[in-house]
């Protein structure tokens, strides 16, 4: 049972990718739905978690960083407690991001001890790095054919398309950075670095299954 890690650049294809991978391999995708049975594990109510993915993460600015170091609210929830007379309360409590960083990366592990499974972002090539039997693949594509890509799928203007790009860019290299200690640009983390201004969407895909194939048939020593 292999792993396929894939990080993406917003306007890569690398979701579409990731897909379409999980059907010529007939693989699980890992989503909200293995995050939510990790977190039941860890004793965490469903409607308490949040898929705290870099998509959700908010840039910190200059005065947020300094003045209010260390991880950031995210979610306040009641939680029921039982004193020793047996009475039920509700009292809140705030999960930061930090907590929920965590359970992303419980549920990946445990995802990944199951095998079979492509995982899209979440830090999966930081979370796995040293394990065998995992293929980290980056998807990119030059900012133009990012552009128009967000422009047919969103309706966004060229501008528009170009400052969500930037922005996401920023808070996906803040976010594992912060959260996960690495670069999210820097090579050397992956097997295999895909252009698909260069490669088409399923061509990408064929790429990764014959990747997996030759890192199952010659691993490293």
């Amino acid at each position: 049972m292999a792993v396929v890690t894939i990080s993406r650049q917003l306007g890569s294809g690398g979701e579409q990718i990731a897909r379409r991978v999980c059907e010529l391999l007939h693989y699980r995708y890992f989503d909200k739905q293995l995050i939510l049975e990790a977190a039941s594990e860890v004793g965490l109510a469903r409607d308490h978690v949040v898929d705290y993915s870099e998509d959700r993460y908010e840039l910190q600015n200059f005065l947020a960083r300094l003045f209010r170091p260390g991880p950031r609210p995210v979610k306040r929830v009641s939680v029921r407690t039982e004193d020793s007379s047996g009475r039920v309360q509700l009292t809140a409590e705030t999960i930061d991001e930090a907590q929920y960083v965590e359970l992303i990366k419980t549920a990946i592990r445990a995802a990944a001890a199951q095998g079979d499974i492509v995982i899209v972002g979440r830090g999966g090539q930081a979370v796995l790095q040293d394990m065998p039997d995992v293929l980290h693949v980056r998807v990119i594509a030059p900012d133009g054919t990012r552009i128009a890509r967000l422009q047919q799928q969103e309706g966004l203007s060229i501008e528009a398309a170009q400052q969500k790009i930037a922005r996401q860019d920023r808070a996906t290299a803040e976010y594992l950075g912060r959260f996960f200690g690495i670069r999210w640009d820097d090579s050397t983390l992956y097997h295999l670095v895909i252009n698909t201004g260069k490669i088409s969407l399923e061509g990408a895909a064929q790429l990764i299954v014959d990747a997996l194939v030759q890192l199952r048939a010659y691993p490293m020593p």
